[in-house]
């Protein structure tokens, strides 16, 4: 059965998924890259950027598994690009260049319409304007028997936890302080939403948490 999970989902210890001031300069928010220093040094990661090398074990692990068995993927527009309103063209493609990382179909929640891009290695972005169950709807269609991921950001996350949509959920937490930024538990008291910590693991940089719908 294909369930909606949330995997290698970065956040502070004091709540943030994100940076204040995100934008073109900032894509992660200011200090957001801060969030990530456990994800960096992963031999996944560098794989991801065609490098060499990196570390293996606890926290790679979990890095790899983010990246096995997703058959779709589900993106807030900001995960996609800073461009706020209408489209004003089609030049922007996302962060990632001509072959982004996913190689599956991206449904990004949007509030102005734009016809499907496809990219280099399969991953084909469709921009969704009837909300956040109707990209769902579309994803499971996609995934074909996979899960489908979400990618984020913090506040698409908020509302897919808050409709009790979320299946499984799998944080990262690192060992840092932001102060201020895009809180992912703002205004949500996920007992009450039938959400439980089902384990926690000490990585190499992170603590590794997950939660999921009982």
């Amino acid at each position: 059965m294909t369930k909606l999970v949330v995997k290698s989902f970065a956040v502070s210890l004091d709540g943030y998924g994100a940076g204040p001031a995100q934008g073109l300069d900032h894509p992660l928010g200011v200090r957001g890259p801060e969030l990530m220093q456990w994800f960096f040094p992963t031999r996944t990661w560098r794989a991801m950027q065609g490098l060499e090398g990196g570390e293996i074990g606890v926290d790679d692990g979990f890095a790899a598994q983010g990246m096995r068995g997703n058959g779709a993927w589900i993106l807030g527009r900001n995960m996609f690009g800073p461009v706020r309103g209408p489209w004003p063209d089609e030049d922007w493609k996302g962060w990632w260049g001509e072959e982004p990382p996913y190689r599956v179909p991206v449904f990004v929640l949007t509030h102005h319409a734009r016809a499907p891009l496809p990219m280099k290695g399969g991953t084909v972005f469709h921009f969704v304007t009837g909300g956040i169950h109707a990209a769902l709807e579309r994803a499971r269609d996609a995934a074909g028997g996979l899960d489908v991921r979400l990618g984020g950001g913090a506040a698409t996350v908020r509302q897919y936890l808050r409709a009790g949509l979320i299946d499984e959920l799998h944080l990262a937490v690192s060992p840092v302080l932001l102060g201020r930024g895009e809180s992912l538990f703002r205004d949500l008291d996920l007992h009450e939403l039938g959400y439980a910590c089902d384990k926690t693991v000490a990585g190499e940089r992170a603590t590794h948490v997950i939660v999921r719908r009982t």
